[in-house]
């Protein structure tokens, strides 16, 4: 059965085809909005992996080249592996529907959206998460859905429902909200410098357009969904649970608090392991799934004793108090040699972020679905060491965690960096995580403001983060600030928060449960603005502004504009001209079409060398500039002088002395360098020159 449905608002829509195509998926569909086209399917297994103790939903969002009418570059002419634009997006069709399905749920599900066509003004990724929401909601998977999901830019004080790339271009906030018709469960935001208060009305007006695009899937579900396949979470032997709160008593309580995240754990592993030794006995033949059993109880009786602390009694598991920050420590220079480093510290999370300055040619070159080529001159990488938690693992290349991480924090400082015209550099950070305790990818922020400060980059103004969070519990709230590991696991928030001190510059929110206030997400956000200040003064205290000068061995970089017409004669025929002035210098030359030429030097004189021998090449004479040149030919009314990189022009006879001169042979002579004075330039272009212009009288 083939259903089509449309779905109109008076800012957004959309249509649907349901039936058509992938008939063996649990749910498919295929969404379109102008001439974008994405097929969105969904999947689970039949029954869960043996032994499985999470639940294994994979999310996939695939970029075909075939999509902009393009083939994939390199050798093989095949789509590899997701490029980062696509890992966010997976990550953001994966994050509010995560929280959707069962308590227990632990079979595999996939979720595939596959782009057919891209039209840049109707965006594809948020065409897959409404994707994702129908394909589960339709199917017969349990899932407590649907959601769905918008984007909206901020222009002229005026709020946009998915902006076209035109309008996103002067936007000054790329937000991205999913949720359910009760809940906001997600939100991914930047900003230039946006105060709270626009930042929360431009997520409820969000949610205000989320409620209907829920109701019209309601409405799908409602005609053409499947039942609900049937699930029931196992229930652990309640015999089995008095037995472990009698083992443990009060002692579990204990072991969670203390400051020290090592100290902590190594408390709770012996009081799980002592659970498992009185209670699992090596003789019995169930002792695997036993085990199991035990430590699904035990994680579940210190999340609620974790949770229970913070709302009942204000407890904290390191002592601190609902809005305390962690100690704080920032440090520059921290490593030589490199062009800008900064340290930062956090209680046990701690962040090394490296600063690398260059040249035009280092801009960073994206293959993606669309028309236009692009290009990044300022890039971010986030790495998280399998040693910064004290674990052992293979080191391969960055995860989805890494990418989103690094692209949270680029997105942080990318409205405070310089315009390209003020500061042509390419600017390379890379944040190293040491320890981690919560909220690393805040301290890459701060790293990286400190870095770039450092490496001596002009921003605008310092950027700073915070990690806040949120537990309810039996009709209390708590709301915390900068939580660390234990309370993001148990918690049921984790909202970051990067700014200035004027304003917002990158937001991400991630909701566990429903019933998320307009005045809960209020208060996150102004006690989030209270610490990001205190965190401002720590970065203040380690470096007031950015240096004076860049770092010395960086490159230097030097501009020149020439007329386009001229390019063509700095490159030379097979780029001779050019690779002169490169090997003469040692410099790097990066000139563009338009004329714009960029040098980079390892020192200020060969830059400036450069710069004037290209200035020398595209030079256009006026009159009264002076000139060495050389005797190209000679006439019998004058000399021709060719100067400034093959121009020629005539020096009459009557301009070669101030004395009579019968014969050009008795003071010039072909070859001879001789100073040449521009004294007229013609309709025609021609350029007469004068030697004795620059003579005093009486020398010849």
């Amino acid at each position: 059965m083939i259903k089509n449905y449309s779905y109109k608002s008076d800012i957004n829509s959309f249509d649907v085809n349901i039936g058509k195509v992938a008939e063996q998926a649990n749910g498919a569909c295929i969404i379109k909005a102008g001439d974008s086209t994405v097929l969105v399917t969904a999947v689970a297994a039949e029954r869960p992996r043996d032994g499985i103790d999470f639940f294994p939903l994979t999310c996939e969002y695939q970029e075909k080249m075939y999509a902009v009418g393009k083939i994939p570059g390199g050798y093989i002419k095949r789509e590899g592996r997701s490029s980062d634009g696509a890992t966010l997006v997976s990550r953001m069709i994966d994050r509010p529907i995560r929280p959707l399905f069962p308590e227990g749920y632990v079979n595999d599900v996939q979720v595939i959206a596959t782009v057919f066509s891209s039209d840049k003004d109707y965006d594809t990724g948020i065409l897959a998460m409404v994707g994702s929401s129908i394909a589960l909601s339709i199917s017969d998977i349990p899932f407590n859905g649907p959601t769905g999901s918008v984007s909206v830019g901020y222009i002229d004080g005026q709020y946009i429902m998915n902006p076209t790339a035109e309008q996103a271009a002067i936007s000054e906030m790329e937000l991205t909200v999913s949720g359910t018709k009760d809940a906001i469960m997600m939100v991914e935001a930047g900003a230039h410098e946006l105060s709270e208060d626009v930042m929360l009305e431009g997520i409820l007006f969000a949610h205000e357009e989320i409620k209907r695009i829920c109701e019209f899937i309601e409405g799908i579900v409602a005609e053409i969904g499947l039942e609900k396949k049937e699930f029931v979470p196992t229930e652990i032997d309640a015999n089995l649970k008095t037995q472990m709160e009698t083992i443990i008593g009060d002692r579990l309580s204990k072991a969670l608090q203390s400051a020290n995240k090592m100290e902590r754990q190594d408390n709770v592993d012996a009081l799980e392991d002592e659970v498992l030794t009185t209670l699992v006995n090596d003789e019995n033949p169930l002792k695997d799934e036993l085990t199991l059993d035990i430590k699904e109880l035990f994680d579940a009786m210190m999340k609620k004793e974790v949770r229970r602390l913070i709302t009942d009694e204000h407890i904290r598991p390191d002592g601190r108090q609902m809005h305390e920050i962690r100690p704080l420590a920032s440090e520059v220079a921290f490593i030589p040699k490199v062009h800008g480093s900064g340290l930062f510290t956090r209680g046990q999370t701690q962040v090394l972020t490296i600063a690398t300055l260059g040249s035009p040619s280092d801009i960073q070159y994206i293959d993606g679905m669309t028309d236009e080529e692009l290009t990044k001159r300022y890039i971010h990488h986030y790495n998280f060491p399998p040693f910064s938690v004290g674990d052992t693992r293979p080191l391969r290349g960055p995860g989805r965690r890494e990418i989103g991480h690094g692209r949270l924090a680029e997105r942080a400082l990318e409205p405070v960096l310089p315009k390209e015209e003020d500061f042509p550099y390419v600017i390379r950070v890379v944040s190293e995580v040491l320890s981690s305790n919560g909220s690393s990818s805040m301290g890459s922020v701060c790293g990286s403001t400190l870095s770039l400060m450092d490496a001596g980059v002009p921003i605008k103004a310092p950027v700073a983060g915070i990690a806040m969070g949120l537990i309810k519990e039996n009709g209390n709230v708590a709301i915390l600030t900068d939580i660390q590991g234990l309370e993001d696991h148990l918690g049921d928030m984790d909202f970051k928060v990067a700014g200035t001190r004027e304003g917002i510059t990158a937001l991400q929110m991630d909701i566990k449960i429903d019933g998320i206030s307009r005045e809960i997400l209020h208060e996150a956000l102004q006690d989030a603005k209270v610490a990001r200040m205190q965190i401002l003064d720590v970065i203040h205290s380690a470096i007031e502004a950015p240096r004076a000068e860049i770092a010395t061995n960086a490159p230097r970089l030097y501009t020149l504009d020439i007329k386009p017409e001229k390019v063509r004669e700095v490159i030379g025929s097979g780029g001779k001209t050019i690779n002169s002035i490169i090997d003469k210098t040692g410099v790097k030359i990066d000139i563009q079409d338009n004329g714009h030429i960029t040098v980079s030097a390892a020192n200020e004189e060969s830059g400036r060398e450069a710069i004037k021998m290209i200035e020398y090449i595209v030079i256009e004479p006026e009159v009264g500039d002076v000139y060495l040149g050389k005797v190209a030919r000679i006439m019998n009314f004058g000399a021709f002088v060719e100067f400034a990189n093959g121009k020629e022009g005539l020096v009459h006879i009557s301009q070669i002395d101030h004395q009579r001169v019968n014969k050009v042979e008795d003071v010039l002579n072909i070859g001879d360098e001789v100073m040449i004075k521009v004294m007229e330039i013609d309709e025609k272009g021609r350029i007469n020159l004068s030697r004795k212009a620059l003579l005093p009288r009486g020398e010849r």
